[in-house]
């Protein structure tokens, strides 16, 4: 349906402008971004949809809520799509104080907003009105290499602080619905790359790397294994849950792409070496270094993405060769924009050294 309202939290960060993008490419209505601006965030990645009638920017918190509660009403929401999250494994375990404030305090200030905005409503705009919480496949824990990818029955199993901190959103939106009878929906995610994504993070850092000359970092072996989703892929499918899908659904949403992290890595030098060559024609694969493995370091994520698909027709279209040489051809079009990103917390220095591993 067109003509909602959405109000994207989380909007100028990796996933979050991905999808209002494609919100409003496909004109699918008027989009309202509510973002905190921290070190993930990314105006440059919203630039192409600014200049539209259709799009807003609100510099706020989540847990304003009385910030929250004035866009609602003024802008008469229909969806709020719950993005506003930290996301970094590494940070969680270094810090998990932010993780616990945002990811669990934020979406509960958050709901009890959306809750009072709800119940103002009546008729059609109360029955179309929906609360979709965008988490991860990391809630689970991980999954052996003979174990059947998760699904929207696999328990909960968080294994670090930024997935229990997950976890437990999860939880409270279900409580929610369940109790009080928000409109909700949750989707779990498997691993996203593509364009705008932070340098701390696998790819975008492997790409930054080898290019900057430094040692490319993997944890342990690269034997852990991760489901792959290009970032357009999952906007689409986020945006035909929160327009379609009846109250309490919940959908897994994975690109059905498991690649250990050292074949992502060294796909990833194979493409650079065709596409930017190092100077003294050696491959990049040569800058690659194997570190201390991560605390708590889960094995492997995938996921079971057949329900979006029988539901709703969803199905990624790109898959993993192709979604990866657009990511590394963007990276390499656009150096200034992850050179330049040291402005909102990163410099080429620190995630060049940093051994993270992304998720």
């Amino acid at each position: 349906m067109s003509g909602r309202t959405f109000l994207v939290t989380g909007g100028a960060g990796f996933i979050g402008s991905a999808l209002v993008r494609h919100l409003i490419g496909q004109r699918m209505g008027r989009v309202i971004v509510l973002d905190a601006l921290t070190y993930a965030a990314s105006l440059a990645a919203l630039e192409s949809v600014a200049a539209s009638p259709d799009y807003r920017f609100v510099h706020g918190d989540i847990g304003d809520r009385a910030l929250v509660a004035r866009l609602l009403a003024e802008e008469q929401v229909d969806a709020v799509l719950h993005l506003a999250a930290e996301t970094h494994v590494d940070r969680s375990i270094a810090g998990p104080a932010a993780f616990v404030e945002t990811n669990v305090t934020g979406t509960f200030h958050l709901l009890e907003a959306a809750l009072d905005h709800w119940r103002s409503l009546d008729g059609e705009a109360a029955n179309r009105f929906r609360f979709h919480h965008v988490s991860t496949d990391e809630v689970h824990g991980d999954l052996k290499m003979d174990d059947a990818p998760f699904d929207e029955q696999s328990p909960y199993r968080p294994s670090s602080p930024y997935s229990a901190t997950k976890a437990a959103a999860d939880h409270l939106v279900a409580a929610w619905g369940r109790t009080y009878g928000l409109p909700m929906l949750t989707s779990n995610c498997s691993n996203n790359y593509g364009p705008y994504q932070s340098p701390d993070k696998l790819i975008p850092r492997t790409i930054a790397n080898a290019l900057g000359g430094a040692a490319i970092p993997i944890y342990g072996k690269g034997e852990n294994v991760r489901d792959w989703l290009y970032v357009d892929d999952h906007a689409a499918a986020l945006a035909t849950i929160a327009t379609r899908a009846a109250p309490g659904a919940r959908y897994a949403v994975g690109g059905k792409a498991e690649r250990a992290n050292i074949t992502v890595v060294r796909t990833l030098c194979d493409l650079l070496d065709r596409l930017a060559p190092r100077a003294d024609g050696r491959s990049y694969r040569r800058q690659v270094t194997f570190v201390a493995d991560r605390s708590g370091h889960d094995l492997r994520y995938a996921i079971d993405p057949s329900l979006i698909e029988a539901d709703f027709g969803w199905t990624p279209r790109h898959g993993f060769a192709d979604g990866l040489a657009a990511t590394v051809a963007w990276y390499l079009n656009n150096r200034d924009w992850w050179r330049s990103f040291g402005a909102a917390g990163h410099t080429l220095e620190n995630f060049q050294l940093r051994a993270g591993q992304a998720r």
